[in-house]
C-alpha cells in the first residue's frame, strides 16, 4: 500500500477533478503490475496495473489507494474490470466519498467472491485526496491558506518589508503545493506589493510543472493590466474576481489580454466570497491554494471557505506595534468567537517549522 500511496502522490495536480489514485497488483509476493490514475478521461489506476499484470493478476491481490469505481462515467466501471481479470483479493485504503460509488464497488467485488479489506493506511489516503472529498460532497473548491511569519507573529516589518520571512526550503514547499493545485489564488493588495507571476517553479520535482490557474480577487479594478500576472506569455490561465465597481475600460483592457474577467456580486464593497467559490467549482477548480494577502485571508476564513491551513513560523523576530500580521480587517472581538483549530502536524522545513491545521468548525464574522 506505501506504494500504491507513492504512486498516488506522483499524479496529484494532474487527474483532478478525479481524485489521485495508485495501484499495485502483487502475486506470490512481488509485483507483477503496478499504476496510477491518468488525466481525466483516460484509464483510472486499477486499469493501468491490471493491463500491465496481463494474465498474472488471476489469483492476485490489489491494493489500491481509493475504492475501485462502480458507475460508467468517461470510463468503464473499475469493479468490473478487476472482476473479469480474476482477482481473488483487494486490499483498499479508503471507501469512495463519491455517492455515485460510496460503497458500491466493495460490495460489487464481495459479491462477486473476490476478498475485500478496507482500511489499510486510511489516514494518509484520506489527506492524499481531502480536496476531492471536499470537492464532491459541496462542489466547492477545497482551499489551503497558507502564510509565513516570524515567531512573533509578523508577516511584515512596520515598514512594509516581507522578503523574505521564511526560508528557500519553504519557498521550495510552497511550490511543490502550486504544482498540485487547481488554482493559486491572492487579493489585489498582495498583486500591489509583490507584482508576483504566481506560478509553479518546483525544483525537486522531475515531471514538467503544471499551470495552475491563477485567480486574482481585485474587487475595484486597482491593480494596473501591466502587472506581471497579467501577462498573456504566462503559462496557464488568468482569471479575476471583480464587481461592477471595477471600470469598464479596465475590465476590457484585461479582457483584450487573455484574462478571463469575472464580474460577481459585492458584500460591503468587496468580491462576494461564496459566490467566487461557486463560480469556481462550476469550472471544475477543485482545490485552491490561498496565498493572501491579509484582508483576503481573513475574509475566507470568516466565510467558512478555508479548509486547512499551512503556517510557516520563521526563527525570527520583528516586532513593532505598526507590523502587519496574518489576518487583516477587525478580527473576531471575543475570545470566545475566535475560529478554534485543530492541530495537524508540526514539520521542520529548512530552518522553519511547518504547523498545518484545520478549522474545528465554521468560522464566525469577525467584527465589521
Amino acid at each position: 500500500m506505501r506504494r500504491a500511496l507513492a504512486l498516488a502522490r506522483g499524479v496529484l495536480g494532474r487527474t483532478s477533478p478525479n481524485p489521485a489514485v495508485g495501484a499495485v497488483v502483487v502475486r506470490d509476493g512481488r509485483v507483477v503490475g503496478e499504476g496510477a490514475t491518468q488525466p481525466p478521461g483516460q484509464a483510472h489506476a486499477e486499469i493501468v496495473a491490471l493491463a500491465q499484470s496481463g494474465a498474472a493478476a488471476r489469483g492476485a491481490a490489489l491494493y489500491v489507494t481509493l475504492e475501485p469505481c462502480a458507475h460508467y462515467g468517461r470510463t468503464p466501471p473499475c469493479t468490473l474490470a478487476v472482476i473479469t481479470a480474476g482477482v481473488a483479493r483487494v486490499v483498499v485504503a479508503t471507501p469512495d466519498p463519491n455517492p455515485l460509488t460510496a460503497g458500491r464497488g466493495l460490495a460489487e467485488l464481495r459479491a462477486a467472491g473476490v476478498a475485500v479489506e478496507v482500511g489499510l493506511c486510511a489516514d494518509e489516503a484520506r489527506e492524499l485526496n481531502e480536496w476531492f472529498a471536499h470537492y464532491i460532497a459541496t462542489g466547492r473548491p477545497f482551499t489551503l491558506a497558507k502564510f509565513a511569519m516570524s515567531l512573533d507573529g509578523k508577516i511584515a516589518t512596520a515598514t512594509g518589508e516581507a522578503r523574505w520571512i521564511s526560508g528557500p526550503a519553504a519557498r521550495e514547499r510552497v511550490h511543490e503545493w502550486r504544482d498540485v493545485y487547481d488554482a493559486i489564488m491572492v487579493g489585489a493588495g498582495t498583486v500591489l506589493a509583490d507584482d508576483p507571476e504566481l506560478t509553479a517553479r518546483p525544483r525537486q520535482v522531475a515531471r514538467p510543472p503544471c499551470h495552475p490557474l491563477r485567480v486574482v480577487v481585485d474587487a475595484r479594478g486597482r491593480i494596473a493590466p501591466t502587472a506581471r500576472v497579467f501577462q498573456p506569455d504566462l503559462p496557464g490561465r488568468t482569471l479575476v474576481a471583480t464587481t461592477e465597481q471595477a471600470p469598464a475600460g479596465w475590465r476590457a483592457a484585461l479582457d483584450d489580454q487573455g484574462v478571463e474577467v469575472l464580474a460577481l456580486p459585492q458584500r460591503d464593497g468587496l468580491v462576494d466570497l461564496p459566490a467566487l467559490w461557486r463560480a469556481l467549482g462550476d469550472r471544475a477548480v477543485a482545490s485552491v491554494l490561498l496565498e493572501g494577502g491579509a484582508a483576503l485571508l481573513a475574509s475566507a476564513v470568516a466565510a467558512g471557505l478555508v479548509g486547512k491551513l499551512a503556517v510557516f513560523v520563521a526563527p525570527k523576530l520583528i516586532g513593532g506595534a505598526q507590523a502587519p500580521g496574518p489576518l487583516g480587517g477587525s478580527g473576531w472581538p471575543r475570545l470566545a468567537e475566535a475560529p478554534m483549530l485543530r492541530f495537524a502536524r508540526f514539520e521542520r522545513v529548512g530552518d522553519d517549522v511547518l504547523i498545518l491545521a484545520y478549522p474545528r468548525e465554521a468560522a464566525c464574522s469577525p467584527a465589521s
